[in-house]
């Protein structure tokens, strides 16, 4: 399964991620300036990709234009939660990763929401 980390993911989150063995592939460091449906094609090219945003916009994409074959992880919270945030990711991506493709999750400070997309 490989990460996309989009240019808003905090670098720290991006490390945790790594050292906890996952393949992080960052917009930010690689592929700098791609647009959302770029990265949508980019995460497409994996057989198991994850999108990892703070970008509601991937959100109208799923739902409102009806995008197949991706998964995202978007991100909801205060800058000043940021390391709450990034511990939560890592403890969920640790051990409910696969339970994160084919959908669509909300992560905020004090709760984890999930939807199917099928």
């Amino acid at each position: 399964m490989v990460i996309i980390a989009d240019e808003n993911i905090p670098l720290l989150m991006q490390e945790k991620l790594k050292s906890n063995g996952f393949d992080v592939v960052s917009i930010y460091s690689n592929h700098r300036g791609l647009n959302d449906f770029e990265i949508i094609q980019l995460a497409q090219q994996y057989s198991k990709a994850i999108i990892l945003t703070e970008d509601k916009d991937f959100g109208e994409w799923v739902f409102a234009h009806h995008i197949k074959n991706i998964s995202v992880v978007f991100l909801r919270y205060h800058f000043t939660e940021v390391s709450v945030i990034i511990e939560k990711v890592v403890q969920l991506f640790l051990k409910n990763h696969e339970e994160l493709l084919n959908s669509y999750t909300t992560i905020t400070s004090n709760k984890i929401r999930t939807r199917n997309l099928f």
